[in-house]
């Protein structure tokens, strides 16, 4: 049981609508989840029998704490017959029963992702695609990305300016036909498959619109067209629909989400009843008044405005840093003093980023200062491929009798050594029981190898000895690391691998940030040279900084790191929101490309409302790209804070350290690092 009068007005009102469809705007931290399970509970104390309900999440673990709490609050025998489900677990339902009418079997299989990917690059060596392994997960995320947006495999259209639609039109509808011949579906499949049985069988659509008399979705902003179609077709007739979101946290746009779903609501469905939630009970007023201000420059949205009964609470701080690495080193002061003047745990605090290439410099600052921490939603910086592929070239650099990290790169990028040549190199050097160092260097003696394959082998060895003249210049490091990525065309083998411009530039910003990283190191350390930074690379990529598993990361003493794109949904008592400059957030690509800064300002929007009690935004006067140093521009959101809610801070341009200084540093940095080893 629960008490109506617990639920303020706006919540009060929304749980005991009854009939008709209901936009229920729900703002950050205003209890939605709560409305939702309030309003089903109130129905089953109405009357309402528990299979005409259903409830649609987009999560496992969202239905299941909901029929948790509907159970808590009216008895498990109360919840029998009702439905509480995800998307997929729901179409999953419906075509176990009737997927016969589509032409399958009713014992189907469904591919997870291991299944499909293997599928694809079966189908893709079939037509003689070589390089089945890079394509097949471009070719399968365009497939989903057709599927969402409903676009079936005899509709898909390729362009002469991406010509991997060219490849994937012709994937695409064998990649079914093999699906249907093996009897299984995918999960797209799933959503896309009960979209069509419903609109081919009137019948079964007027069976389960009768079934779900009472319907309810949340976080309906993040819909795409075909969860949009199915919500249509199951509330037509009755037209009891309650959609529960927030416009202005609209961020998945990438994922096929349309906010034009939730902001259009009341056309598709006349005579809808709005009702907002602003009122937060997670945030302090200054923060929301920050939020507020800037979400409402957003032209195509829904006119809501946060507030608190909590009081203003302290002022945002605005920390300009005179680069990225004095970025982190604020951040870690700040943790210092923030956890020692609020008694707070290391969980209390979140950094948040645009993109995960932004952490390098937190994940380094909070090892070097052995602080705990956690990343969400990305791999650790060193744990990258591009930046593995990068190391191996430099631990052969250092070291070629690494064996491990030479034949990682023997062959990348491609130069004409195969593996069948590569079988062969080692099986002589098994067999005359030397290095395959030596053998590559004496390559001519391989009997089995012919002259092409010889040649390429000289041509790496001659690669590797010219980088290790290079790398022995310690004032050089930087720029010869520059100098070698360049060599090597890296980054066009990142973009040839891909295919898909927006990963592969997220790789190659990786690549840039290594080169930071080194850049840092060649400042902290008196006596630099590549051995060290291999050391002190190696030294960091030991740590395990917590389990893979979102929710066991979460719960763990230890500072977070995510992008904001992760953070939807959570909530800290202290945020850092880094990164606040043109480029970064509003994303470069927003800016030049996509020309969409409304969904920037919405992540923007997203991060400032996770914070709780304290709110930090740091930004640089200047950062690294490839090593060197370049001017950057405050964040345009900054402007549109007022003033009388920022506390600002400009940090001072960084001394030159004497010699005794940095001595002193290197000194507490291994401190640090024996610390972290138990000595």
């Amino acid at each position: 049981m629960f008490d109506l009068n617990t639920l303020n007005p706006q919540q009060r009102q929304a749980v005991t609508h009854k009939t008709g469809s209901l936009l229920l705007l729900a703002g950050a931290g205003s209890g939605k989840t709560r409305v939702i399970t309030c309003r089903i509970a109130h129905l089953r104390q109405q009357g309402v029998p528990a299979e005409q309900i259903l409830a649609v999440t987009f999560t496992n673990k969202a239905a299941r704490e909901m029929a948790e709490r509907v159970e808590e609050m009216v008895g498990r025998k109360e919840t029998k017959g009702m439905v509480i489900a995800t998307f997929h677990s729901l179409c999953l339902r419906i075509l176990k029963v009737h997927i016969d009418r589509l032409g399958f079997k009713k014992n189907f299989s469904i591919y997870a992702a291991a299944d499909q990917q293997r599928l694809i690059r079966d189908l893709l060596r079939d037509i003689g695609v070589k390089n089945s392994s890079s394509d097949a997960d471009q070719v399968l995320w365009r497939i989903s990305a057709a599927k969402n947006h409903f676009i079936a495999a005899d509709s898909y259209q390729s362009s002469d300016r991406d010509p991997l639609t060219t490849l994937v039109a012709t994937i695409y509808p064998r990649y079914q036909q093999a699906l249907k011949a093996y009897n299984a579906v995918d999960f797209d499949d799933l959503l896309m498959f009960t979209v069509q049985l419903l609109e081919q069988h009137p019948d079964l659509q007027e069976h389960y619109c009768q079934r779900f008399q009472y319907q309810m979705v949340d976080e309906y902003q993040d819909t795409n067209l075909v969860q949009y179609r199915l919500l249509k077709l199951l509330a037509s007739g009755h037209g009891n629909l309650c959609v529960v979101g927030d416009d202005d946290q609209s961020i998945y746009a990438f994922r096929g989400a349309d906010v034009a779903h939730i902001l259009n609501f009341e056309h598709d469905f006349p005579g809808t009843k709005v009702i907002k939630l602003e009122q937060n009970y997670r945030s302090s007023g200054n923060i929301l008044t920050a939020a507020n201000a800037i979400i409402k420059n957003n032209q195509q949205r829904k006119e809501k405005a946060l507030w608190t009964e909590s009081g203003a609470g302290s002022k945002i701080e605005y920390l300009l840093c005179e680069d990225g690495e004095d970025e982190a080193r604020q951040v870690m002061e700040q943790i210092h003093a923030e956890k020692y003047r609020g008694k707070l745990a290391y969980g209390d605090f979140a950094i948040l980023y645009r993109t995960n290439s932004q952490s390098r410099s937190f994940e380094e600052q909070l090892r070097y200062e052995n602080i705990p921490y956690v990343l969400i939603g990305g791999q650790q910086f060193f744990d990258r491929k591009e930046i593995k592929d990068v190391i191996a070239y430099l631990k052969v650099i250092q070291n070629p009798a690494d064996e491990v990290n030479l034949l990682r790169i023997l062959n990348y990028p491609k130069r004409g050594i195969g593996t069948g040549s590569i079988d062969r190199i080692i099986r002589h050097s098994a067999d005359k029981k030397i290095s395959l160092w030596r053998v590559l260097q004496q390559v001519d003696q391989v009997a089995e190898v012919n002259d092409r394959t010889a040649i390429a082998c000289s041509h790496f060895v001659d690669l590797i000895q010219r980088y290790q003249k290079r790398f022995a210049q310690p004032l050089r490091l930087q720029e010869t690391l520059l100098e070698m990525l360049t060599e090597l065309k890296l980054a066009e083998e990142i973009y040839r691998q891909e295919k898909d411009p927006q990963i592969a530039q997220r790789r190659v910003a990786n690549q840039e940030e290594l080169l930071n990283s080194l850049a840092t190191y060649l400042e902290r350390t008196p006596h630099p040279d590549l051995a060290g930074f291999l050391d002190r690379i190696s030294l960091f990529d030991d740590e395990i900084a917590g389990k893979n598993d979102k929710e066991s990361k979460l719960a763990l003493d230890a500072v977070t790191l995510m992008s904001l794109h992760s953070s939807k949904g959570l909530e800290f008592p202290v945020v850092f929101l880094v990164g606040m400059e043109e480029g970064f957030l509003p994303h470069k690509k927003s800016i030049y490309e996509t020309f969409d800064i409304d969904e920037e300002r919405r992540l923007c929007y997203v991060g400032i409302t996770r914070a709780q009690q304290q709110l930090f935004l740091l930004g640089t006067q200047q950062r690294r790209k490839y090593g060197k140093l370049e001017q950057r521009e405050p964040s345009r959101f900054l402007g549109e804070i007022p003033e009388k809610l920022l506390q600002k801070s400009v940090g001072e341009p960084p001394r030159k350290a004497t010699l005794e200084e940095e001595a002193a540093s290197a000194t507490s940095f291994f401190d640090n690092i024996g610390q972290m080893f138990g000595d």
